[in-house]
């Protein structure tokens, strides 16, 4: 028999769930029990391929602290991620016993939060702990707690070995019925390949990079629309000069047209389309015959916003530095 702890504090010595985890360990390894601790705050970048854990085992402790408020966000997480990748037809015959020590109020609110949890994964409950402590030292020195915990344990046990029967619950109805999971139909064991994905900080950073690139592209497309518009955003590439560490972006909104246009320049790297980005460094509004005399050289922006043809809020030395970076020329 396996069973797995996933244990979701912050691993401090005074933590009474640690000490809850370790006699229940006892217990079940002479019992000749398989034990194996997952600690969630060592596997914090890894949790989303923690449920195909639950492959190995025949029951599993939720084991939580309570210092605050709630379960607490790692034990969140892997709920979430049992929720989105676990195989939900293994969850389906597998026990869980919930522990709770908390420090604070709300121990009871935890420990059902955790049941209904399971339940409504479609796993099957056991009767588990769920205690406030006071005082650490106290609670692991009384003898008729730590025969409790021992009991506790003895009943998981009993529990997995004689396959209990377990009464009907509404929540698994209620999933069934109303709760919407993921649109896309995966098997268990594309759910767990994706969970490796998720898992892969690089492979998120390149997917990042492709959504953003696929974005440019379809912002061109739209800025290339009418020929007009086309040749504004090549005016800007064409009269671009990058400046060294200089970083900032601009939104210039055409009044006369009910749009805008996004500049993005990081050193050497400029981005210009049509679109609406928030909290620019600097944001203006004028006409489109301005913006085209700017282009033509005619005038300086700084100059149209001086003379009031240019309307501008945003840092002001970001907002002088445009004539620096874009050098228009006015046609001979």
């Amino acid at each position: 028999m396996n069973i797995n702890i996933y244990y979701g504090g912050r691993g401090l010595i005074e933590d009474p769930t640690i000490y809850v985890c370790d006699k229940i360990t006892e217990v079940l390894n002479e019992l000749r029990v398989q034990v194996k601790r997952y600690n969630l705050y060592e596997e914090k970048n890894s949790i989303s391929m923690l449920p195909k854990t639950l492959k190995e085992a025949d029951g599993i402790i939720l084991a939580s602290s309570l210092e605050w408020f709630g379960i607490g966000g790692y034990m969140l997480q892997f709920l979430d991620a049992c929720w989105l990748y676990a195989d939900k037809s293994k969850i389906a015959g597998t026990y869980m016993m919930p522990v709770v020590t908390s420090t604070a109020f709300g121990e009871d609110e935890s420990y059902l939060s955790l049941i209904r949890a399971w339940k409504i994964l479609g796993g099957k409950t056991c009767q588990g702990i769920s205690s406030y402590v006071e005082d650490h030292t106290e609670f692991e020195l009384n003898g008729q707690y730590t025969r409790r915990i021992e009991r506790l344990a003895e009943d998981l046990y009993r529990a997995i070995n004689q396959n209990l029967t377990v009464f009907p619950s509404s929540e698994l109805t209620i999933r069934s019925n109303t709760v919407v999971g993921s649109n896309l139909p995966l098997t268990p064991q594309e759910s767990e390949q994706l969970s490796v994905y998720v898992s892969d900080d690089n492979y998120v950073k390149k997917q990042k990079e492709d959504i953003e690139e696929l974005s440019q592209m379809f912002r061109e497309m739209l800025g290339n629309e009418g020929t007009d518009q086309g040749d504004k955003i090549k005016q800007f590439r064409n009269h671009f000069r990058p400046q060294k560490d200089f970083k900032a972006t601009y939104k210039i909104e055409l009044s006369d047209q009910s749009r805008s246009i996004i500049v993005e320049v990081n050193s050497n790297e400029l981005k210009c389309y049509y679109g609406e980005l928030d909290n620019t460094d600097v944001s203006s509004r004028t006409t489109t015959e301005v913006l085209d005399n700017i282009i033509a050289g005619k005038i300086t922006f700084q100059r149209a916003f001086m003379s009031g043809d240019l309307a501008a809020k945003g840092n002001f030395k970001t907002l002088r530095m445009f004539d620096t970076i874009f050098q228009f020329q006015k046609e001979q």
